[in-house]
This record gives structure tokens, C-alpha cells and sequence, in this order.
């Protein structure tokens, strides 16, 4: 079973940059997509991009712009590199491999980081 680990966060000033790094323990080929959410406590975790196989990436509209979702197949990692940043992008950031498996689809999530923007 592949593991997905992320790291990267930390704390930085509204307007600065971070990246989050997302390395799989086996073929990041082995997903059908790789995605990154955040999640606030008290709040749903929300999708922020995703890259599939062929690389078909995917923002969403509160990042469009600032974020940008990138993988090294040859290092089998997933990275989210994350400019301008706000206050209101901080959360604790997860990494998630998505696998169809015939009528299913099976997760693998990563402990995830913590991104703190201060203003």
C-alpha cells in the first residue's frame, strides 16, 4: 500500500510563499489522481487542486492564480506550490492519492501539515 507524506508547512506573512510537498512511498502512477485539500477546525475540508495521470489539473476558484499543483513522476512526488498567500488559507493542508478500483474508489490520505498565514 503506498503512504503519502506531506511537509512544508509552516508560518508565513500574508503576500509571501510556501511549498507543500507531497512524496509517495511507492508510484505516484499507482493513483488515478493526486489531490491536495485543507481542512479548518470546525470546517469541512475542502479541495484546493488536484493533478490527474496525464496531468489534467484542477484549482479551486478561492486559488486559482496563486496555487499551482505540480508532480516529478521520476521522484514520485506531488507538490503545491502556494503564492500570495492569505490569512484565510490557513489550515492544516492533506495530501490524497484517489485509485478506481472497478465501481469504487479508493483514498489514501497523508497526516497532513499545518500552513499558517499571519497578517
Amino acid at each position: 500500500q503506498v503512504q503519502l507524506v506531506e511537509s512544508g508547512g509552516g508560518l508565513v506573512q500574508a503576500g509571501g510563499s510556501l511549498r507543500l510537498t507531497c512524496a509517495a512511498s511507492g508510484s505516484i502512477f499507482s493513483f488515478n489522481a493526486v489531490a491536495w485539500y485543507r481542512q479548518d477546525p470546525g470546517l469541512q475540508r475542502e479541495l484546493v487542486a488536484s493533478i490527474t495521470s496525464d496531468g489534467s489539473t484542477h484549482y479551486a476558484d478561492s486559488v486559482k492564480g496563486r496555487f499551482t499543483i505540480s508532480r516529478d513522476n521520476a521522484k514520485n512526488t506531488v507538490y503545491l506550490q502556494m503564492n500570495s498567500l492569505k490569512s484565510e488559507d490557513t489550515a492544516v493542508y492533506y495530501c490524497a492519492g484517489h485509485k478506481v478500483a472497478g465501481y469504487k474508489i479508493n483514498d489514501y490520505w497523508g497526516q497532513g501539515t499545518q500552513v499558517t498565514v499571519s497578517s
